[in-house]
């Protein structure tokens, strides 16, 4: 299918050029126990492993039925939202396995901070399919620690 090929390699290209503008770095939390440090007195654990430092794209979702709050105005606790983000990744870039961190560690546009300091958690692993110009992972945003009341 030739000319299939060549219009999913110009629309790849695109997307490259044109959408996978800002530096994202995907990391894969470290499971071991932590260690005792002599220098520093503390327990430390070990480190994250990056698997994936490059080209990339975070964009909201625009599914609002996705999006949960409150359920039940009735209810003890307020449910955390859930922040529906797509990571967007080149193809030759691995797929994000389920809960990997995602940050954004640089941005294309100065003006445009807003990115930088988020976290994001990979909801399942990343989307494949038979036909592919870039690599879709879901993710939800980690929302930042209540403070003490």
């Amino acid at each position: 299918m030739r000319g299939l090929d060549a219009a999913l390699a110009g629309a790849t290209a695109w997307i490259g050029a044109n959408l996978l503008v800002d530096t994202i770095r995907i990391t894969l939390p470290a499971t071991g126990d932590p260690v005792y440090n002599p220098d520093t007195g503390r327990n430390e654990y070990p480190p994250d492993e990056v698997l994936y430092e490059g080209p990339g794209a975070v964009q909201g979702g625009n599914d609002q039925s996705l999006i949960s709050s409150t359920p039940d105005a009735g209810q003890m606790w307020v449910q955390e939202t859930r922040s529906r983000y797509k990571l967007l990744t080149p193809l030759t870039a691995p797929i994000v396995p389920k809960d990997c961190v995602v940050t954004v560690i640089g941005v294309h546009n100065t003006a445009n901070t807003a990115l930088l300091g988020r976290f994001w958690i990979a909801q399942d692993p990343g989307r494949v399919a038979t036909v592919e110009v870039v690599r879709v992972t879901p993710l939800d945003q980690i929302q930042e620690p209540r403070g003490e009341a």
